[in-house]
């Protein structure tokens, strides 16, 4: 059984595109295409299920069309509308690095501050700026808004999903 630690998000199923079984897929990581890995991971009715992609091809920079292995009709491909498409860490994970697959590779992982002690979780990546943010869940429930900069970053271990930071005074006030 796939559990939520293993995986990360990277994207949304939209409606099914054409007649074979072709689904449009808006994606936030296209991870997929850079790592050797031959399947996603849906999450149909709270369970984590893979999928294997037989092929794909970008439509843009954030979409893409997927076909996926034996679904070939839109009726088949319609029970896909509005998935969540996950991709697996152990895949991004072999790479012992401190390199930075994707900043949604960060969702789940847990924060501590140098100076303020722990954060909390990260729950969400907002790239659609120029300025990527980390939207931190404390541990009271609170939102915390922390900029994404690799020079705040003290310390990843990525198999602890853990992220030591030290951002500068007035910041997290």
């Amino acid at each position: 059984m796939i559990k939520k630690e293993e995986v990360f998000k990277i994207g949304v199923f939209n409606k099914p595109h054409g007649v074979k079984g072709e689904l449009s897929f808006t994606f936030t990581d296209d991870i997929f295409d850079r790592v050797e890995c031959d399947y996603l991971i849906c999450l149909l009715d709270g369970i984590f299920v893979p999928f294997f992609i037989e092929e794909y091809r970008f439509r843009s920079d954030t979409t893409a069309l997927v076909k996926l292995e034996r679904i070939d009709t839109a009726e088949q491909a319609r029970k896909f509308t509005n998935v969540e498409v996950y991709f697996p860490l152990k895949f991004v994970e072999e790479d012992d690095s401190d390199d930075i697959p994707t900043w949604g590779y960060f969702v789940g992982f847990h924060v501590t501050d140098i100076n303020y002690g722990d954060l909390g979780e990260i729950v969400a990546v907002d790239d659609s700026t120029m300025n990527v943010l980390f939207s931190i869940e404390t541990p009271e429930g609170e939102e915390i808004l922390l900029p994404a900069h690799e020079e705040f970053m003290v310390r990843l271990e990525k198999k602890k999903r853990r992220l030591t930071v030290e951002v500068p005074e007035g910041l997290i006030d």
